[in-house]
């Protein structure tokens, strides 16, 4: 009978996330759609390569929706089953809420998982979502000075002049982070670069330092040297760097650590990486705020669900904006500003979750 309960249970639950977890992405996806279509269809697009486009937009909106998937389930599946007595009826027979609610847990569990994969999927789809938008914009000018630049491989550029007309670059350093002497870091200065069709970069006086190790540095000069990694062409660098959600847990990673050792402020971008697990877990966390408010769903029906659950879902964005703000500014450290939204719902949560009438 416990079996067929969890099964029942479980399905309950899970029908109400995915209905969810893809309906309001897929809302956003038609209104987005809806606005742009004309810009769209003057880039003449067929329709396939739209609807593609979208298709890959879906695990970037699918990542911030899924704690709010998981209070609706939780919220409408145990509603649903406190207005029908079916939890009085197990209590009757002996089953605690805890362990009623136990097959809601497993699926909070699943969805945290799940955040975790589209939290590194989303960058490689948002990558070809804007192949083909061709969202990218050049910026306006022939010069750029003093940027930094992620490309594969982990590997980051530190550009202090890009001149396109040359093309040519003035102070450049080229980091990439290893593992250990089969794959080690290195650091690679130069004074000057020239691209050339043919051969790629062609960097000029300067020294390559190899660190296989945090106790050796070997280090090389050169008058002149290829990286055949670099290809890059000039008009590429210049284009809209990706943003921290454009990139994964550890490509960001790699990001701050380049970004600190040219002296600059990652404090945002350090709330956005540990984002990409705060966020997952909160799908556990939601449950325990949402599951002692669900069983008082009879008294107002679904539109008692519904705000409840909505209203849940705007104090908690406004709380990551709230704390992302605060953690940019370096008020509190950077990786409490993410996971202080699931600490406060988190406790709050567990309060009520030991009130529940077991």
């Amino acid at each position: 009978m416990v079996r067929a309960l969890d099964r029942y249970v479980f399905v309950e639950f899970w029908k109400i996330f995915v209905t969810t977890a893809l309906g309001f992405p897929i809302l956003v996806n038609i209104i987005d759609l809806t606005d742009n279509l004309d810009k769209y269809l003057a880039q003449q697009l067929s329709w396939g390569r739209i609807a593609l486009s979208y298709l890959y937009w879906l695990p970037d909106s699918m990542f911030m929706v899924l704690p709010a998937a998981v209070l609706f389930a939780t919220v409408f599946a145990i509603g649903s089953l406190t207005r029908h007595s079916e939890i009085t009826a197990a209590k009757a027979s002996g089953i605690s809420f805890y362990r009623f609610i136990a097959p809601i847990f497993v699926g909070a569990v699943i969805a945290t998982i799940l955040g975790l994969i589209l939290g590194e999927l989303a960058p490689i789809t948002n990558k070809k979502r804007l192949e083909i938008l061709d969202a990218n914009r050049v910026n306006v000018g022939n010069d750029r000075y003093n940027f930094a630049y992620a490309a594969d491989g982990g590997r980051v550029y530190k550009v202090g002049a890009l001149h396109l007309l040359a093309p040519s670059i003035e102070g450049m350093v080229i980091e990439r982070k290893g593992n250990g002497p089969g794959y080690p870091s290195y650091v690679v200065t130069a004074s000057m670069a020239q691209y050339r069709s043919s051969k790629g970069w062609v960097l000029q006086k300067g020294a390559m330092h190899v660190i296989p190790d945090t106790l050796h540095n070997m280090t090389f000069s050169f008058d002149s040297l290829i990286d055949r990694h670099f290809t890059e062409p000039p008009k590429q660098l210049t284009l809209a760097q990706k943003a921290p959600a454009d990139m994964g847990f550890r490509e960001l990673g790699r990001f701050i650590t380049s970004m600190e050792r040219s002296g600059a402020e990652v404090n945002e971008l350090r709330v956005e990486r540990m984002l990409k697990i705060a966020i997952p877990v909160t799908c556990i966390v939601i449950l325990l705020f949402g599951a002692p408010l669900a069983t008082s769903t009879q008294r107002g029906g679904a539109a008692y669900g519904i705000g409840l659950s909505l209203a849940t879902t705007v104090i908690f964005l406004m709380l990551i904006q709230l704390t992302k703000g605060i953690g940019s500014k370096g008020i509190i450290p950077a990786d409490l500003a993410a996971w202080l939204p699931s600490i406060i719902f988190g406790v709050v949560g567990a309060f009520l979750f030991a009130r529940v009438r077991t």
